[in-house]
């Protein structure tokens, strides 16, 4: 059959039938355009979480390399292991626990303790063949997985901050042990407060991209550990003076700076949470250029400073100046006047370099300048969200505050805890060999360092 022979010809039409056919033909034009336009929205806006979200996986690879080249040679393959194997944990208890706490049924405190997550309804019955569904699942405006990948990234990142600061003495099961507890419940109870539209968003609390969700929340847990596990051996002589601990690989360590400074355009950018149009595309232009300026304005004050407050030009400075400037825009690099973000990351160079001094003054070692760039710098940013983007002082103090009381305190506990059972730290002969040997018998580089005997690693195992 022909279909047209069905179709009344327009010529045998009246004039009004004929003005009435083509409204409807006009119509039914502009609504399959609004469809074909709302799916290609929700195309862009997976896309864009998915591919954003594997850039700041990606930061993983840059957190493996600046603590690989920053702890010495002894120590470097248990770091590779322990990078990738909080990577997996996040993953594993966030899927299981965490995205649940964080953003389902959020009642102001918390979400749902339901276990595991995955695709809506809507979602299942397309895959199985369900056309009709089609239309619910373009109207969520992303897919339900896309999502959960984007926020599950941030979780490693939070994880990875610790783990650089309690480098070359923390065992790798506590370790392990502790990220579980953070990927699960730590972590996902900040992220229903504020970005789970908990009490702190109710409030007016601002935080684009985690100054302090995920860094400073890093930032606090390294801080607690930090001081539970204490200083590696010999790090501070009994005169009070510190000793000098250099990176075994400075191109390593700066590689992996590069690396993070790539993936954090994945980070803010990403956090814009859409990509459906021209707004869209050109806020997200605006906050990959801030990012950029601040990371650059963070290396050229640190650099600056570091003669004055360190004693000498320090490189390690520069490179962490990059961080902090990076997470000092992060609460707020949607800003419009660029000139701010250079400020911002500048002042964010500035904390970094006197918190590494002050940490040094207070017996702290954070191996790789950790807790100053993301902690002191993400509280900076935080705060700084009221000076160019709107924020209100007294609720970004209450955030700040807040999330800073309660990580500190939930992970010294954990720590403390983990102390107690299984031990934090390893055995000062641990120590002395180096973990490499001693928990995985096995060297970064073997040509340069000589392992000890079998029977020998047998013993600081069992010691340890």
């Amino acid at each position: 059959m022909n279909c047209n022979s069905a179709i009344p010809s327009i010529r045998r039409l009246t004039l009004p039938e004929r003005l009435l056919a083509g409204f409807i033909l006009l119509v039914a034009a502009s609504c399959a355009n609004a469809a074909v336009e709302q799916e290609t929205q929700f195309v862009f806006n997976t896309f864009s979480f998915l591919i954003w979200g594997a850039l700041v996986m990606w930061m993983c690879a840059g957190f493996t390399m600046l603590e690989s080249g920053s702890v010495r040679t002894k120590n470097a393959s248990v770091i590779c292991l322990k990078n990738i194997g909080l990577y997996s944990i996040a993953g594993l208890m966030y899927y299981f626990v965490g995205y649940n706490l964080m953003y389902t049924d959020v009642s102001g405190w918390i979400g749902s303790f339901t276990l595991l997550y995955g695709p809506s309804a809507e979602e299942l019955a397309l895959l199985s063949g369900d056309e009709e569904a089609k239309a619910a699942v373009i109207e969520n405006g992303y897919s339900v997985m896309s999502d959960w990948f984007f926020q599950m990234v941030f979780v490693a990142t939070t994880a990875s901050i610790i783990s650089g600061t309690m480098a070359e003495r923390v065992k790798l099961w506590s370790f392990f042990i502790f990220t579980i507890f953070l990927a699960a419940i730590i972590y996902p109870l900040v992220g229903a407060w504020t970005w789970g539209g908990g009490w702190l968003n109710e409030m007016g609390f601002q935080d684009f991209a985690g100054s302090t969700i995920v860094h400073s929340t890093g930032g606090w847990a390294a801080l607690a550990g930090a001081l539970i596990i204490g200083p590696r051996l010999g790090k501070f002589r009994a005169d009070g003076s510190v000793k000098s601990t250099p990176p075994s690989n400075i191109p390593i360590v700066t590689l992996g700076v590069f690396i993070l400074w790539l993936g954090w355009f994945g980070f803010n950018g990403g956090s814009q949470l859409a990509l459906g149009g021209a707004a869209d595309a050109v806020a997200m232009s605006n906050v990959l250029v801030n990012t950029n300026l601040a990371a650059a304005a963070g290396v050229m004050a640190a650099i600056s400073v570091s003669r004055p407050v360190l004693g000498r030009v320090d490189l390690l400075a520069g490179l962490n100046g990059a961080i902090a400037g990076l997470v000092s825009i992060t609460a707020g690099p949607d800003i419009v006047a660029h000139y701010w973000a250079v400020i911002i990351g500048f002042v964010g160079g500035v904390i970094c370099v006197v918190g590494m001094k002050l940490l040094e003054s207070w017996k702290v070692d954070d191996v790789v300048g950790a807790v100053p760039a993301h902690l002191f710098a993400g509280v900076w940013g935080t705060l700084a969200v009221c000076i160019a983007a709107g924020g209100n002082f007294m609720v970004q103090l209450t955030g700040v505050l807040a999330v800073g009381v309660f990580v500190f305190l939930a992970s010294l506990l954990l720590w403390y805890a983990i102390e107690k059972t299984v031990g934090v730290r390893v055995s000062a002969a641990v120590e002395e060999v180096g973990q490499d040997s001693a928990e995985l018998g096995i060297e970064s580089y073997p040509e340069f360092v000589l392992m000890p005997d079998t029977e020998d690693i047998e013993h600081l195992r069992t010691e340890d």
